[in-house]
């Protein structure tokens, strides 16, 4: 059905509009409230020890997985991984994955892995949303032991 807007009454026109606005309102709210369900996005870290703003992290999904990468180094931009062994060693940490293998778990995603690369250490690994997806949990465990940070939503 074509509608031609020369042809309609003023009241028809009106109400029209009223049925375009609310469907454009409720596809873009109804985007915005599922992007802050998920930990998908990017994510300024800051270090729970210092309180310093650290990076940029870019968090993705790869078949219901979540991974994470290092987009940019806010205190030592281009700084190598100096501490990793392998292969990583004196690899750029930017664009380096230091998350995966996350799944979904009744709010929470766990199930993963955390590296830190100037640590050089691996963690199980554990996130949460909070304050309406404004704020990512960060949990790294080695064994008993737990050390969580706050991320902020970009």
């Amino acid at each position: 059905m074509h509608l031609n807007p020369a042809r309609m009454s003023p009241m028809k026109l009106v109400f029209a509009a009223l049925v375009a606005a609310v469907m454009f309102i409720s596809v873009n709210a109804s985007a915005f409230f599922a992007a802050h369900d998920s930990p998908v996005g990017s994510w300024k870290t800051i270090d729970d020890e210092t309180g310093e703003t650290k990076s940029i992290v870019k968090i993705y999904e790869v078949d219901g997985k979540i991974y994470g990468r290092v987009d940019r180094l806010l205190l030592k931009p281009g700084a190598l991984c100096d501490q990793c062994d392998g292969e990583d060693r004196n690899k750029p940490i930017e664009g380096m994955v230091v998350m995966w293998g996350m799944s979904a778990d009744d709010g929470e995603w766990s199930g993963g892995k955390i590296f830190d690369p100037q640590k050089n250490k691996t963690y199980r690994c554990k996130i949460w949303l909070e304050d309406g997806g404004k704020k990512l949990k960060v949990r790294g465990y080695l064994g008993p032991f737990f050390r969580t940070q706050t991320w902020i939503r970009q």
